[in-house]
């Protein structure tokens, strides 16, 4: 029998011993985390499945993993044996958890760790439209630890602080700010679980997250105090922790156990009577139900963050920041182009990991290198079909010099996150690739050209980086653009450029990714992705308008590009972008990758 299987009928003897009619699991954390630390891969350990979204349903008699189109390839071919069945979401017709389970279940039990207080919610409303209690919802925190034996502990790393001269504002100006916000919004205080808006506004980092600079932890910051719930175990800690400890305190943020927020609560809203704000999409549903009983739910005020917005307009420094780590890692970046086309026409037999490898090796050269913002994406061929291919240890494939080669990566630094796809023509390419090559990169430059109305969301700019896809009646199932951190996580909001109906303009400062993409499952994969920064561009008597500046610097081949298909502001766009990457770049190459490099930008 596969192991997941029976992980999956272990699950389900506990259902039947707790008289659970469903479980939900969640593919995130206590911290509503994109990407988890090993202790919270409950999908991964239930069924296999290993991409970032994806959440599971189990019954007595079936089991269901729902995920997006990012993940159908992959999920598909994961969740081979294990006895659980893909449900596609975003498609026509397809069903939501809640829609699923309407009818099926009388008793849901999910865990209150990893499930935030609005989904709960949400699934409780969508299951009782009437307000009538038809299903019960069952809060069981790390309900899978009684099965998962091996289940690793909550991860502890050292923890460091950045200073104001790094990040441009010090932790008293960003706490001062949030203090303002919960008095304009009659507030005593605040509760933080998302882990990027707790590090951003104590400018401390860790690494308890592979791939983001994050600590496990909690904050509530009311006018007078501020406590961070962070410490794991009785462990003595490293030095660096320490020290930043010792810092924290010395600006008046008391260190705590993280695990300690129940008593401590209590204590708080015992002596006084106080109102405390809560964002219900990133709290979990146990620490939310903590909160009611310390405080008292009609204590308690609901709304947005308003963490994630301050953080994504970048400020000077860190602007500055994102242009020496996009130069630094661009650098790196020609390095390993030149490494790979120069391997693997000279007969070398390179694979998608050896790739992968020498790609983080170039990278980790760089001085304040902290990582890699992500797991490297290198994907020959027909693997460049999955968006999100993870390229495994062992046996990949190897990189023939026909075709093209994928890569999506970026790296961590002190003073900056990077994100950056190259789609690399490997030598001789069909006219199917080449076409889907020059069509892509007319969205990406179409796209990166916008001037826009200041106000403007990014789903109303979406359509510039499809236009040429869809006249050609082509298209790609994820989002265009993603917010990318400050030495933080390569993903944030609350900006996007998608097609779903997200209202947040965007505004001067963001830095956003541009990455159309162009998919034929069994044949290949085509994205290129550039990081822009919004600015202002004028203004006039029809207001104020905005534009981007191109941060990523690394060339585009265009030994694949069709010129005919391209318009001529396209391949000016093209020419002078591939020019200043020739002129930025070379002075931080050795000779040989600088004429390399020269002989690859010459104008289209």
């Amino acid at each position: 029998m596969n192991v997941y299987s029976e992980r999956i009928d272990a699950l389900r003897a506990m259902m039947s011993d707790n008289g659970w009619d469903a479980v939900v699991i969640t593919g995130s954390d206590p911290h509503a985390s994109e990407y988890t630390a090993p202790r919270w891969r409950q999908v991964a350990w239930l069924s296999g499945f290993t991409g970032e979204a994806g959440d599971i349903v189990v019954t007595s008699d079936h089991a269901g993993l729902w995920t997006d189109s990012r993940f159908f390839i992959q999920a598909d071919r994961q969740l081979q044996g294990s006895g659980v069945e893909l449900h596609k979401t975003g498609l026509p017709g397809s069903e939501t958890i809640p829609q699923w389970l309407s009818g099926k279940a009388a008793v849901i039990a999910v865990d209150g760790l990893c499930c935030t207080e609005v989904f709960a919610d949400e699934l409780g409303r969508a299951l009782s439209p009437d307000g009538e209690e038809l299903v019960r919802i069952v809060d069981v925190p790390d309900l899978l630890s009684g099965i998962w034996d091996t289940r690793p502990d909550i991860p502890s790393t050292p923890v460091i602080t950045l200073s104001e001269d790094t990040v441009g504002k010090s932790r008293y100006d960003k706490l001062l700010e949030l203090r303002k916000f919960l008095l304009l919004h009659d507030c005593d205080s605040m509760l933080l679980a998302a882990l990027d808006e707790i590090a951003w506004l104590l400018n401390v980092r860790g690494e308890d997250i592979d791939y983001n600079p994050y600590v496990i932890s909690y904050l509530f910051v009311s006018q007078s105090e501020a406590i961070w719930f962070v410490k794991k175990g009785e462990e003595v800690a490293d030095p660096d922790t320490e020290d930043s400890f010792r810092e924290l305190e010395a600006d008046g943020v008391s260190v705590m156990p993280y695990r300690g927020t129940k008593d401590v609560l209590e204590e708080i809203f015992r002596s006084e009577d106080t109102t405390v704000y809560i964002d219900l999409s990133t709290v979990n549903r146990a620490l939310y139900d903590e909160v009611v009983e310390a405080a008292g739910e009609e204590n308690i005020v609901t709304g947005k963050s308003p963490v994630p917005l301050w953080k994504a307009v970048k400020n000077n420094v860190e602007i500055e920041g994102m242009r020496e780590a996009c130069l630094e890692d661009g650098a790196a970046m020609e390095k390993f182009l030149f490494w790979l086309e120069t391997a693997v026409h000279s007969g070398c037999r390179v694979t998608e990991r050896e790739a992968s490898d020498r790609l983080t090796a170039f990278r980790s050269g760089i001085p304040g290198y902290r990582g890699d913002s992500f797991a490297n994406i290198s994907a020959y061929g027909p693997n460049a079909a999955l968006p999100h291919y993870s390229t495994p240890e062992t046996g990949s494939a190897v990189i023939e010099p026909r075709g093209l080669y994928l890569v999506d990566s970026g790296g961590q630094y002190l003073f900056g996150t990077t994100d950056i796809t190259r789609t690399v023509p490997m030598g001789e390419c069909s006219f199917l690739e080449k076409e889907d090559y020059t069509l892509v990169l007319r969205g990406m430059i179409g796209l990166a050209m916008a001037v826009f109305p200041e106000g403007t969301a990014g789903c109303r700019l979406d359509v510039l980086a499809r236009n040429p896809l869809w006249r050609c009646v082509r298209n790609f199932g994820h989002g265009t653009g993603h917010g990318v951190g400050f030495y933080l996580g390569v993903h944030e909001g609350p900006q996007d450029i998608r097609q779903n109906l997200n209202p947040q303009p965007m505004l001067p400062g963001m830095i956003t990714s541009d990455e159309p993409g162009m998919y034929r499952e069994g044949m290949h994969g085509v994205r290129h992705e550039n990081l822009l920064l919004c600015r202002k561009v004028c203004e006039n008597e029809f207001g104020s308008w905005l534009g981007f500046e191109t941060l990523t610097l690394c060339h585009i081949d265009t030994s694949a590009v069709i010129k005919s298909l391209m318009t001529t502001d396209e391949i000016e766009w093209l020419n002078r972008y591939n020019s200043e990457v020739c002129a930025k770049l070379s002075p931080h190459l050795d000779a040989d990758t600088a004429a390399w490099l020269y002989s690859r930008t010459r104008p289209l």
